[in-house]
């Protein structure tokens, strides 16, 4: 009786596993659209080169241009430098 249950329980993860494969080559067929998530253009830290969303990023405005920074670190060498 466990051996039927072990067996149902792999197949059914089997099965999932393959329609999600499935599911993700179908999305990106589509373009990758289907989540629902929108596209962030990213900005790259002028001290360390890590890229970061302008949302999340830390900012400095010098000489009528904004600089973002992943960190308070990155910020403040670059105010030094």
């Amino acid at each position: 009786m466990i051996k039927i249950l072990l067996v149902g329980i792999l197949v059914l993860m089997i099965a999932r596993a393959f329609w999600r494969v499935v599911d993700g080559i179908l999305d990106g067929a589509r373009g990758g659209q289907e989540r629902g998530g929108t596209a962030v253009k990213l900005v790259r830290d002028p001290v360390c080169g890590t890229y970061v969303a302008p949302t999340a990023a830390l900012s400095l405005s010098a000489g009528g241009t904004t600089h973002y920074f992943c960190s308070e670190e990155c910020r403040a060498k670059y105010r030094v430098a």
